[in-house]
């Protein structure tokens, strides 16, 4: 049994069948609802998934013809969604506890973000597994007019463009982060406020900030879901969900953050620094 729930705690959920397969997605529609370099899957029977509560409050996008995505309209928090076959797509990330389970492979490889490499030795395919036959569909192609690096949401109404210099990058495994994410951690660019433009769809945009935090809000796009940036003026920056990007940012994550909360299947491969909170320039 796994249990789950969103980032505000309006949605729950329990997983009663085993998990199938498990696996991290990097296709350009898992980066961008994520907002993250990768997604975190485990795959189970349609028929284990019970929702505990908030049905009301869950949000669905179609990202391509019969694949609906379903996350939290309160807080963006992405949810267990249909697949084919009466499978149901659980996101390790707010499942709450260990769920006993390790992702075995990386699929859709050939998607993968340009900013983040893949050091842990699971088996790796540029698609969909072998014996899937499941249809390949593209995401959509940036709207605006290339030059300094572009975002964007899945659905394509929100647009942006950062014109400055970033200033770091890290990766956060902080519960907030792997609950609103909905991932094994959130990778964040931060860059000064002024030099993040909104191109369309600034309106668009709806927040959530966790009861009691003094700076923790998520961000999303209304329609789809998708994660985007916080333009924070009291604190004189803009941080960025790496994976909403269009474009090569210019960075790569320089450190790890808050890594005492990491989750048990998330596990660390490279050798950048980590922090089991903030860093101590914070």
């Amino acid at each position: 049994m796994s249990l789950g729930s969103c980032l505000c705690g309006d949605v729950a959920y329990e997983v009663s069948s085993p998990f199938l397969e498990t696996h991290h997605c990097h296709c350009g529609f898992c980066r961008k609802e994520h907002g993250t370099p990768y997604a975190s899957y485990g795959v189970a029977p349609s028929a284990g998934l019970r929702w505990l509560r908030g049905q009301d409050a869950i949000a669905r996008y179609e990202s391509s013809p019969g694949f609906q995505r379903a996350f939290c309209r309160r807080c963006g928090s992405i949810l267990p969604g249909p697949g084919v076959a009466e499978i149901v797509f659980v996101p390790l990330g707010n499942l709450d506890g260990d769920p006993g389970v390790r992702p075995t492979m990386h699929i859709f490889t050939g998607s993968k973000a340009p900013w983040w490499e893949i050091r842990d030795g699971l088996s790796q395919h540029a698609a969909f597994p072998p014996g899937s036959d499941a249809p390949v569909h593209a995401t959509r192609a940036p709207q605006d007019p290339p030059g300094r690096p572009r975002g964007s949401c899945l659905c394509g109404r929100v647009g942006f463009v950062v014109e400055a210099d970033p200033v770091t990058a890290r990766c956060c495994y902080c519960g907030r982060c792997r609950k609103g994410r909905a991932a094994a951690h959130a990778s964040n660019q931060i860059v000064p406020a002024l030099g993040l433009r909104f191109t369309r769809g600034e309106a668009e945009l709806t927040s959530f900030k966790v009861p009691g935090a003094r700076w923790f809000k998520q961000f999303f796009c209304r329609h789809c879901g998708s994660k985007l940036p916080n333009i924070d003026p009291e604190r004189g920056i803009a941080i960025v969900p790496m994976g909403s990007f269009d474009d090569d940012p210019g960075i790569r994550p320089r450190a790890h953050i808050f890594v005492r909360d990491r989750a048990p299947w998330a596990d660390i491969h490279d050798d950048l620094p980590q922090y089991l909170e903030r860093p101590p320039e914070v």
